[in-house]
Parts: structure tokens; sequence; C-alpha cells
């Protein structure tokens, strides 16, 4: 497998996310050896969320969660694909690596007024994140992703190809070769018919570098 060309993947994140960061530090490791192009969407868990019984404090992360994703959708609807990655990378060092919490409003105002920045993007697309003005494409966004996996699991999903996976789900991400092989068992039991599921209980928390 490591000899296909030009394969194609998709990966949808929520910026808020670690699990989403993680995988998408192994994706970038995996365009660096591997013939691999990867399209960067957005998915919700504040939306994915909508209706359920939550405990107040994780309410409250899905209630901050809605300003990224938003500004997110507004960015690409304004300038197009290629500033979805910049902007990821911007907001997801501030909030996995710099600690941000998206419960707080100032933090929060903060983190995505210095991530656009970051990006190069126009300060005012900060004002999305109070508005409702592009949830209809963020719904779009978020539902192409989460139709291919079913509303059971969130963030990452990755497409490889036609099929699509909640995760994988790794900690620390892997780097080089490590990164290559596990693509090529992504593609492995993505094209196994009938394939569902591998799965064992998390014993480490995400592991940042």
């Amino acid at each position: 497998m490591s000899g296909m060309t030009n394969e194609k993947a998709e990966m949808w994140f929520d910026p808020l996310c670690p699990w989403a960061w993680m995988t998408s530090r192994w994706l970038m490791e995996v365009e660096r050896v591997r013939d691999v192009e990867v399209t960067w969407s957005v998915m919700s868990l504040s939306v994915l969320n909508e209706g359920r019984d939550l405990d107040e404090g994780y309410r409250g992360l899905m209630d901050g969660g809605w300003g990224p994703v938003r500004v997110v959708i507004a960015a690409r609807e304004r300038h197009g694909q290629g500033v979805v990655k910049k902007l990821y990378d911007a907001l997801g060092e501030r909030i996995h690596l710099g600690g941000a919490d998206l419960r707080d409003e100032g933090q929060r105002t903060r983190l995505i007024a210095d991530a656009l920045a970051d990006a190069g993007l126009e300060a005012d697309l900060a004002d999305a994140a109070t508005s409702t003005e592009f949830d209809d494409a963020l719904r779009a966004s978020h539902e192409r992703g989460i139709s291919l996996v079913g509303d059971e699991v969130g963030t990452p999903v990755v497409a490889f190809g036609d099929v699509a996976f909640f995760g994988p789900v790794v900690s620390p991400a892997p780097k080089g070769e490590a990164a290559g092989r596990l693509w090529d068992g992504c593609l492995l039991v993505a094209g196994t018919p009938g394939f569902f599921e591998i799965k064992r209980t998390r014993d480490v928390g995400p592991i940042f570098d």
C-alpha cells in the first residue's frame, strides 16, 4: 500500500477535541511519508450534543464550542478551503497546547482573535462566533461527516477514500514511517467489506508534543 499514489483522505474535526488534534498531527505526518492529500473539514460536538442531557461542565464546554467552528466555517466561506487547516492549527495550538478554556468567554474571545491574526485572516471574522449566519453551512459540513459513521460517535472522523471511521484515536501521534504504517493499516481495514470496529479502553490521555 505504501506504493499507492495520490490517495485521498478527509478528516472532520472540532477544534475543541484533543483526540481530533492528535489524529490531525498524525495525518500531517502521513502527508510527509505517503503520497496522500488530506482535506480538512469541520464537524461540531456542539451540534452533535444538541438536546442531550449533559452534566453542567460538559454543557458549558459545548456552549463555548460554537464559536470556533462558526469562525472556521465563516473563514472558509470567505476565502475557500485553503484557510481551514491554517486556522484549525492556530486555534488548536491555543486550546490544546496553550490551555485556553472555551467555557470562559474572555479566553474564548482572545483565542479566536489571536488565532485569526496568526492565520493572516481578518479580525471581523470573529463576529461569526456569536452569530447564526453560518450555522446552515456548519450543520451541512457536520452532517456530511457524521452521516458516514453514524451519530453514536464523535470527532475525529476520517474518510479513507469512500469508507469512513471514527478515529483512529492515538496518543502520542506516530511520526515518520510509524505514521505511514498506521495509514497503511487503516487503508487495509477500510478495504475490508463489513469491517466496522476495533476498540480498547484508553489508558492514557492525549500526549501533546
